[in-house]
């Protein structure tokens, strides 16, 4: 249908021509069958929303940056792409930004160098502490990812990595496991996400009894399989003998699997192994990952949400959000006999 209006749309789905405004600008007080209605008939009419119109009215540019430390991993590529969709259905277009986790560069992000570009940004620090957060962000809405703290007024949407370590750990003890290594630790100062990772670690060793070994930690380079690999397998030459391996990330248990394999060792036979993720990689290989997953739908649809209220004028505290997490069971790490 050539050249569908707003109200043509408003007929079709049999409502007003305000929801479907609501729809198309992003307005998070509608309800889900009203919105998926709209949608669809955006979808079947072929509507496109005069964009340059809408931005002129508001003064708003519909465009978000997201901004991940490294777009080589995995989780942010495959994250980038679910927030990517949600964003559409909210009308606006997401600008991609690599922080490259340089601590000048994410300042940049939160400055007012970014307003009139973007009408929001979301955004996983990798350095930058909670107070520097604050004391940046001015002129555009923010809305933090991952695991950094976030000042009180900054909203932030995350998933619990301590407790989904625990139950790693707990998995794996209840194979029989009791030598659970885990890979990688960083080097230097270890990110937020692997200081979580390491704590939820300990805990889980601790609550099933398990003494907490020292030689069973493989420091290494984070987030890169062949670091890990030979971390890894320097630590099995040099004697090391883990029945089980939690590792930090799917690329560090890609590096794992490898370092068995070229060892004769068994997956999950003789070593068990679980990743953190559960990226495309993570079912493609063999055995299979057990692995981490976040609700990747829910935490995108949550971060919209808050920054879309942001921009809309909404300037309370900070909302902090802890989405859903589970452990997708495979091949590497089975589940327990009955």
């Amino acid at each position: 249908m050539p050249n569908v209006r707003l109200s043509d749309v408003a007929r079709y789905a049999g409502v007003s021509t305000k929801t479907v405004s609501n729809v198309v600008n992003g307005y998070v007080h509608v309800r889900d069958s009203t919105r998926t209605r709209v949608q669809q008939a955006i979808d079947e009419l072929g509507y496109r929303p005069n964009l340059r119109g809408r931005n002129l009215a508001t003064g708003r540019t519909g465009m978000i940056a997201l901004a991940f430390p490294d777009l080589r991993i995995p989780y942010f590529a495959e994250l980038a792409h679910v927030l990517s969709r949600a964003a559409a259905e909210r009308g606006y277009r997401l600008l991609l930004e690599e922080s490259g986790g340089a601590p000048d560069v994410e300042r940049a992000l939160l400055s007012a160098q970014e307003a009139g570009v973007v009408d929001g940004v979301l955004m996983q620090p990798a350095w930058l502490s909670s107070t520097e957060i604050a004391q940046h962000r001015r002129g555009v809405p923010v809305v933090l990812l991952g695991e950094s703290a976030a000042p009180l007024g900054v909203d932030h949407v995350r998933i619990d990595n301590i407790a989904a370590a625990v139950q790693v750990v707990e998995h794996l003890a209840a194979l029989g496991r009791r030598r659970i290594a885990y890979l990688c630790a960083e080097w230097s100062t270890p990110s937020e996400t692997s200081r979580q990772r390491l704590i939820g670690y300990q805990q889980g060793l601790e609550s099933c009894g398990i003494p907490v070994d020292r030689g069973l930690i493989v420091s290494g380079e984070v987030a890169n399989a062949q670091a890990a690999a030979e971390a890894l397998g320097a630590a099995l030459d040099d004697g090391m003998a883990p029945d089980a391996v939690f590792c930090r990330d799917d690329l560090a248990a890609l590096g794992a699997l490898r370092a068995l394999a070229d060892r004769g060792l068994r997956v999950p036979q003789d070593v068990a192994v679980t990743g953190w993720d559960d990226s495309t990689l993570a079912s493609a290989v063999r055995p299979g990952l057990t692995c981490v997953r976040a609700d990747e739908a829910e935490l995108a649809r949550r971060a919209l949400d808050l920054l879309i209220e942001r921009i809309e004028g909404f300037d309370g505290l900070g909302r902090h959000e802890i989405v859903a997490h589970s452990l997708v069971v495979r091949e590497s790490a089975p589940q327990p006999a009955a």
